[in-house]
């Protein structure tokens, strides 16, 4: 009997992945762990690996088609065989139950439930909406969204997902929950309501209705032909970065704290150690390893910040896994390097500079950008002084660093140059509140400032 060959699962939160290329053509011998095609996630390009000896038959997919994780791409077998998958289980209550609670459970050919198993809709309250995932649910709740609006991603474009409803809202005018209800019912269209860079409230809404009831939108204008210069589909990378950033936008409640820094004794004790190490260690310390060391030291004091939040619970992390933000070619990509706080600067740097690399050469592991617990993100060396980064979910924050500039400061009531730099400290209100964040920030600045209080080495 032929084996199926599937997408394997890249991660929990990946859901689709990109089809790259084949590298093996339709009926070709193939050995068990040969690399016979390439899948792109938000992170990285991956190899399929064949699963089987064989002869391979391909299906019917193609470079550039968007395939659910676990989709049966192939089968691997006799020579004269062709590609088919088995019919997929009868599917009952618990089937059904599992696919309604788990948010990105796959859509695949064969070994799991089907799209045409699941049902189209469900009664509730006496109406009929979409088959949707309880987090889903729950954000349309939250913002006042009704699911029959929204199009279904899902099990095969049948079921609404959380990034469905966050889809949605991209694309509405901002209103308050009550002004999207009372809308819903007046049969009011929303985005023909102009409240300039406010938000649509009540007021608005009623006032509408007063002035005459339904409100048609205006038909947005079309480009001429010769207006766009170029058309990048959204996809692969950049749309997966593009959704990954709307979801964490929509779903945390994000607080930006700005903190100055003096960096002059940081910049001295960097110099010192380049003078020092670079030739016994082949590479100049430089600051993202500093700047990570730093934050596993503030993590490991203050581990309210070095946490998750899951559905019923907010978890604080055993390790300190730091990301540090690099931009490649094909998008941003979040190395990871993994016990920072028990591990020494050259340690940091090499690893840090391997990941680095394997990510700008687009040869990320899996394993290099996942299970991240705190992320960095450094635009100091594009001359930016400060910014507002999103926060990587699952994460609970994301410090921003800006770059580092002389300024006339008052030390005392002497005025003196120091070398100055802009931290942004991003977190999520839902798992820490204001006062705690803060001190987390100040401990940062005050071992940026003091940076012989690391043990680094």
């Amino acid at each position: 009997m032929a084996e199926e060959l599937f997408i394997p699962k890249l991660g929990q939160t990946v859901e689709t992945v990109t089809l790259i290329a084949w590298k093996v053509e339709d009926g070709a011998k193939v050995e068990f762990g040969q690399e016979v095609l390439e899948v792109e996630t938000d992170k990285a390009v991956f190899p399929v690996e064949a699963n089987a000896n064989g002869y391979i038959h391909l299906g019917p997919y193609k470079a550039g088609d968007v395939l659910p994780v676990l989709t049966v791409v192939a089968i691997i077998g006799k020579q004269d065989e062709k590609f088919a998958v088995s019919a997929a289980p009868a599917v009952g209550a618990e089937e059904l139950e599992k696919a309604a609670t788990e948010e990105s459970a796959p859509s695949r050919a064969v070994g799991a439930v089907q799209p045409s198993s699941l049902p189209q809709a469900v009664q509730e309250g006496g109406r009929e909406v979409p088959f949707a995932s309880p987090r889903a649910r729950r954000l349309a709740v939250e913002k006042g969204v009704d699911v029959r609006q929204v199009s279904p991603t899902g099990g095969g474009g049948v079921r609404v997902v959380e990034k469905d409803v966050v889809a949605y809202l991209s694309r509405q005018p901002k209103a308050t929950p009550l002004a999207r209800r009372i809308a819903e019912a007046e049969g009011l269209d929303l985005s023909a309501l102009n409240a300039g860079e406010g938000v649509i409230t009540k007021t608005d809404v009623l006032g509408a209705v007063k002035a005459g009831g339904a409100v048609q939108s205006a038909p947005l204008p079309i480009s001429a032909e010769g207006d766009v210069r170029e058309r990048i589909p959204l996809k692969g990378v950049r749309g997966i970065i593009a959704e990954r950033m709307a979801v964490s936008v929509h779903t945390t409640a994000r607080v930006t704290m700005f903190m100055d820094a003096d960096a002059t004794e940081l910049v001295r004790f960097r110099k010192r150690l380049k003078e020092r190490y670079e030739k016994e260690w082949d590479f100049s310390p430089g600051y993202n390893e500093l700047l990570a060391k730093i934050c596993a030291s503030a993590l490991r004091r203050y581990p309210y910040m070095n946490a998750r939040l899951v559905e019923d619970a907010i978890e604080h992390l055993a390790h300190v896994n730091i990301g540090i933000a690099v931009d490649t070619d094909r998008g941003l990509l979040v190395p990871v390097v993994r016990d920072v706080d028990a591990k020494g600067l050259r340690q940091i740097g090499e690893e840090f500079r391997q990941l680095a690399e394997r990510a700008r050469s687009g040869r990320s592991q899996l394993d290099d950008i996942s299970g991240g617990t705190f992320t960095i993100t450094n635009l100091g060396m594009y001359d930016i002084d400060y910014f507002t980064p999103v926060i990587n979910l699952p994460e609970a924050a994301i410090l921003g660093v800006g770059r580092i500039v002389p300024r006339p400061v008052y030390i005392g009531d002497e005025l003196m140059r120091r070398e100055m730099m802009t931290l942004s400290l991003v977190f999520d209100h839902r798992l820490v509140d204001g006062a705690p964040a803060a001190r987390f920030l100040q401990y940062i600045r005050d071992l940026i400032e003091e940076p012989a209080l690391l043990g680094v080495l």
